[in-house]
Order: structure tokens, then C-alpha cells, then sequence
């Protein structure tokens, strides 16, 4: 690692958080600083500048904290491990999934807080109508907060639950407070309950194997994806919508306020070692009807997202971010953002990320430790840049935008 990273190492606080625990699946320029910049940063009384929009890339033992608009790398963060990153809900922070557990990242002051949710196996964070919940694989345990008093730089006062048995799980609380959680064991996952604000269980759908992720469409409608199709919540009630093939599995699933159809991907091979699909799903949460689309190109659990139109978003292995209008399945336009790729075998390995932020797809190219930004309007790249390492994946704040 260069000097200029071991500069910006944490503190020793920061490392002795780190454990040798494995997390579990559910995908220019060199800013870098001199250390004068450092030394001066870090000086008593010194106060970072406040970084704009601020995004966030993990690489092999780190942290980049860059700018929203020019993507120039404010902060260079080591830490160790395999790290993951997600929205916190406001407009200064990211959660970081650590070897130790869920860590807040002040993204817009460039610090990485005390704010620990401590566990193994840190999973899916999710937001919400104002609240972020994590949910720790390890412990099956649920954490409700609302994410503006995260600004108090201590842990929020919050809400919390614990599966009968710990699994990779997601949860996620919904406007009138009421929690729907997924259901299984480390062997096997079976479908979701929901709890009322006290956790008690007031409904419950074990007809969804190898339950994963969730998403949440228009009129707060829930998407919980299943082997054989995907589960709805809505109004209260379960409905499920099955696949077109006996497996039939949608894992990861991406939604929009604006529209009642959810994005998924879609998976028919049960014996793969890796599938690379070329079809993606779309569910229309209002119709209970699901929809195919054959993209002519493979993705990975990082293509997916959602324009801010709605517009379904897929960032295909021939390097275009393919725009589909959600309503007809049609593919609208194909949107040149990185070179050809192949999903690695092991999830864990860089490949390229799409994080879409207003009108703005950013676009990581890990072959060329590059960093795009796109106008989904335009079509056309705003800025590009080369950081000094291949980055992993890709986040950031989202709050106000």
C-alpha cells in the first residue's frame, strides 16, 4: 500500500474493531493527498472540509470518500477486511459492513464515527419511509433507526427485534411502524412475518424458498424475493406471484416510489456454479403480473437500479447501462458506460457497480480502477477519473438529492 494511504491509516481504536469473521452474500486522476495535506488535516483543532454529495468505494483494505461532482477523492480510509457499503439515509453518512459489524461513515466530514452495531455476518441494510434497518446474518438481529440522529454522532435510540434463528435475512419497517422480516435457519430461508410496533406478529407467508433481498414499489408495496417467484405485502396482506419456470429465483430486486413495478433479476439454473443471466424480471405489484426481459447480455447482482423516472436500469456485461420503461418492458435506450466485462465467480471480486444518484448513474470500472459519471438524460459522460486502487463497491448519500 502506498505511503500516502498508511498516512490516512485509522486509528487504533478503528482497527481493533476488525474480527476474522466471513460475511455472507445476498456483486483520470490520482487525487491522492501528500502527506503535508495529511499532517495538517489531521493537526489539533483541524476541521475537514465538508465533501459535496460525497461518494463512497471500498477497495482491497479500504476506503475512497470522493467528490459527488468532480468524483476527486477527498479521504483515503485503510481498513481491513472485506468492506460493504450502503446509503444511511441522510445526507452525511454511509453504512460500512465490517469484519466486526455495521460502522457509520460521516461521508460529508470524512470521519468514520463510534457508531458501531456490533455482530457478525453484517447483512442487508434498507431504507424506508425515514427509517434504515440492518439486519446481522450472524445473529438474526433486526436494528430500526431513524437515520437524522445519526448527526449526534452517538448510536440512535431505536427499535429492535432478533429472529428465531439467525440467516441471511432482510427486514423493513414500514410507514405506520409495522416490521416485516424474513423467515429462516442458517440451512434453510422459507418466507417473511410481519410485527406490529410492539414485535408482535400479526401475519406471516412461509410460502417463499430461499427467501432473499426486498424492495419496495409505489403505494408501499414489498417485494421479497423467492425461488419461485416473489412474495408481495401490501395493505396488510401476502400475495404471491410465481415464475413462469418451477425455479425461478429472484434474489435482488430494485424499486421506485414512482411506479408500482419492482426490478428483478432472474435465475433458472438451480445446479450452477454461477449463472449468468441475460433475462431480467419486472412485477407489477398492482396486477400481481410478472414480466420477462431478455437484455442479449448477462449482469450481476450490482447492475440493477432504478432511474429517476422510474425507468428500469440494468448495467449489462457488454458495457451499456440498458434503460427499460418499466411499464412495457421495452428497452428504451442502451447507454455506453465501461468496456466489456465477466461476472467473477466469486461474489466477493470487483466487477463493474452501478450507483444511480438523481439524475446521475455513476459507474465504477475496476480493469481500469476508473470512475464514471453519467448523465441518464444526455446519455453522455459528465467526468471520469483513475484512483490509485481497483474499487469494489460503490455507494453513497442519498438523503435531499
Amino acid at each position: 500500500m502506498n505511503k500516502s494511504i498508511r498516512n490516512r491509516a485509522l486509528t487504533g481504536t478503528a482497527l481493533a474493531l476488525a474480527v476474522s469473521t466471513v460475511l455472507t452474500a445476498c456483486g483520470g486522476e490520482d487525487s491522492s493527498k501528500s502527506s503535508s495535506d495529511t499532517r495538517a488535516k489531521n493537526a489539533p483543532g483541524a476541521k475537514a472540509a465538508a465533501v459535496k454529495d460525497p461518494l463512497v468505494a471500498t477497495f482491497d483494505g479500504g476506503l475512497y470518500i470522493l467528490d459527488g461532482k468532480s468524483l476527486k477523492t477527498a479521504e483515503t480510509f485503510e481498513l481491513p477486511g472485506f468492506n460493504r457499503v450502503n446509503p444511511a439515509g441522510d445526507e452525511d453518512h454511509v453504512v460500512v459492513s465490517t469484519d466486526a459489524g455495521f460502522r457509520v461513515l460521516n461521508a460529508t466530514g470524512q470521519t468514520l464515527t463510534d457508531i458501531v452495531y456490533e455482530g457478525a455476518k453484517p447483512g442487508h441494510v434498507v431504507r424506508h419511509a425515514g427509517r434504515t434497518v440492518l439486519f446481522t446474518d450472524g445473529t438474526g438481529e433486526v436494528n430500526v433507526f431513524d437515520p437524522a440522529d445519526l448527526g449526534s454522532g452517538k448510536k440512535p435510540e431505536g427499535r429492535t427485534y432478533t429472529s428465531a434463528e439467525p440467516h441471511h435475512g432482510v427486514a423493513i419497517e414500514l410507514a405506520d411502524g409495522t416490521l416485516l422480516s424474513t423467515l429462516g435457519t442458517e440451512e434453510k430461508r422459507t418466507g417473511a412475518l410481519v410485527l406490529d410496533k410492539n414485535n408482535k406478529e400479526i401475519a406471516r407467508n412461509e410460502d417463499c424458498p430461499g427467501v432473499h433481498g426486498e424492495a419496495a414499489a409505489e403505494n408501499e408495496a414489498i417485494g421479497i424475493g423467492c425461488e419461485d417467484g416473489i412474495l408481495i405485502y401490501k395493505d396488510g396482506k401476502f400475495t404471491k406471484i410465481d415464475a413462469p419456470d418451477d425455479y425461478g429465483r429472484i434474489g435482488n430486486q430494485a424499486g421506485s416510489d414512482t411506479s408500482p413495478i419492482l426490478l428483478g433479476d432472474y435465475k433458472t439454473d438451480p445446479e450452477a456454479e454461477l449463472e449468468r443471466p441475460t433475462r431480467v424480471s419486472l412485477i407489477d405489484t398492482e396486477k400481481k403480473k410478472l414480466r420477462l426481459v431478455d437484455l442479449g447480455t448477462s449482469y450481476s447482482f450490482r447492475s440493477l437500479a432504478r432511474g429517476p423516472h422510474g425507468e428500469a436500469l440494468v448495467l449489462g456485461t457488454d458495457g451499456a447501462i440498458h434503460v427499460i420503461d418499466q411499464n412495457t418492458g421495452k428497452v428504451e435506450k442502451k447507454i455506453p458506460a465501461v468496456g466489456e466485462w465477466q461476472e467473477p465467480l466469486d461474489w466477493q471480486q470487483a466487477r463493474p457497480t452501478l450507483f444511480v444518484r438523481d439524475h446521475i448513474a455513476y459507474v465504477s470500472e475496476p480493469s481500469k480502477k476508473g470512475l464514471h459519471a453519467i448523465d441518464l438524460e444526455t446519455g453522455k459522460k459528465i467526468t471520469s477519473v483513475t484512483l490509485p486502487e481497483s474499487t469494489n463497491e460503490l455507494s453513497g448519500v442519498v438523503s435531499g438529492h
